[in-house]
């Protein structure tokens, strides 16, 4: 067992991808459990935190189960970026251990003051920005500079729920969750922009087909699209239903559509590892632009956002999660059969929940559908991923 441990602690994408994929079953499980005790098939019981459950749910998995998944990432990919030492082990038990006792802050609100809950679930993001600091520093580029941004972003938008928890605000609680998660899309906007077409290409390479029908990007729509995904989420900051916020996110909406459309999505198909990215990058598209819609007056905002959380954030933090999660272990590039039920299920989650919500009477059967389905896609990953992410490096032949 301490084998294992001290195996899963030496690497960051092994700890955070693992954390990220048990508290996802979690969560997933508490939010089911509560919408069961809503129906009366099950004695209610009061809950250990001490904010509306909705709310719980949205926070923990856009700034619990998420940046989980971002600090297995950055921990991994900011080093191979810059040419920089990987962190030690004894910093990712740090930056593991801020992460869990904010999550479990969070879980036991109910009991504690709300000023040192929050302390404990705003200190995880910080440690993790000032890390990759220092090794994106020595390689100052802009294009990766950018995420120092976003992180700031992600940890002022949980902030600001916090000021509302704590009394010191009235009316910031939904700006930052809306916040939150559109940072998040920015990041996937932004970073899936950057890996899709580039796996997409290389793995055109390497199966002989020509360049010309290679992805395609082009300079001036990658330009905006990057100063859309930046503004969106600042301008959610301080106005979630203004004309100028679904202006915004129907513009990258649309810009992400055409830039999809043009990275081979159909040949992508082929390989589920690779078309997991595609999958996600769509869901990106339709959640904007609902989103968008949703603001302006047309359409449902709830359904929208969750084809955001579910369907783009819920979908590629999978999908990048299995393909670094196997590379980085030495194992071969092919998606293990469950993690490909899983993209399945994810997507499919995503439009239950967002067609569940004119479905009137219904609705709640959606819910619990979707957040089955959520369930099963987490446990799935798990499986699939369990030996990469405890086990010892596979030896190349």
């Amino acid at each position: 067992m301490s084998t294992i441990i001290t195996r899963v602690l030496g690497e960051g994408f092994r700890v955070f991808f693992l954390f990220a994929g048990l508290y996802g079953l979690f969560a997933g499980g508490a939010w089911g459990l509560w919408l069961i005790m809503q129906t009366g098939a099950i004695p209610y019981q009061d809950t250990t935190y001490s904010m509306a459950p909705s709310m719980w749910h949205g926070h923990e998995m856009i700034f619990g189960y998420a940046t989980a998944a971002l600090g297995g990432f950055f921990l991994t990919a900011v080093p191979n970026w810059t040419g920089t030492p990987d962190a030690r082990a004894r910093f990712i038990a740090l930056a593991a251990g801020l992460w869990l006792v904010g999550r479990s802050a969070m879980w036991f609100s109910a009991s504690l003051s709300p000023w040192l809950v929050a302390g404990l679930d705003l200190a995880f993001v910080p440690i993790l920005a000032a890390k990759i600091a220092t090794q994106l520093i020595r390689r100052p580029k802009p294009q990766n500079m950018v995420f120092l941004i976003l992180l700031s972003l992600i940890w002022v938008a949980n902030l600001m729920m916090h000021l509302e928890w704590t009394a010191v605000t009235d009316d910031t609680l939904q700006a930052g969750l809306r916040a939150g998660l559109l940072t998040l899309c920015g990041m996937i906007a932004i970073l899936g922009g950057r890996i899709t077409p580039a796996f997409t290409r290389n793995a055109m390479k390497r199966a002989g087909v020509t360049e010309a029908a290679w992805p395609v990007s082009h300079t001036m729509l990658e330009r905006s699209s990057l100063v859309l995904a930046l503004l969106l989420p600042l301008v959610t900051l301080f106005s979630t239903d203004s004309v100028l916020t679904g202006v915004l996110a129907l513009a990258l909406g649309v810009a992400q559509a055409v830039r999809l459309s043009q990275w081979r999505g159909g040949w992508a198909f082929r390989q589920p590892l690779l078309f997991a990215l595609h999958l996600a990058l769509g869901m990106l598209c339709f959640g904007l632009i609902l989103w968008g819609l949703a603001v302006l007056g047309y359409g449902s905002e709830i359904g929208a956002l969750h084809v955001l959380g579910i369907g783009c954030v819920g979908g590629m933090t999978l999908a990048v999660m299995t393909r670094a999660g196997l590379g980085h272990s030495g194992r071969e590039l092919v998606a293990p059969k469950p993690a490909v039920v899983a993209y399945g299920a994810i997507a499919v989650a995503a439009l239950i929940r967002w067609l569940g919500t004119g479905l009137g009477t219904e609705y709640m059967t959606a819910m619990l559908v979707a957040d089955g389905l959520w369930i099963c896609a987490l446990g799935l990953y798990l499986i699939a991923m369990w030996s990469a992410l405890t086990g010892p490096r596979a030896a190349r032949g």
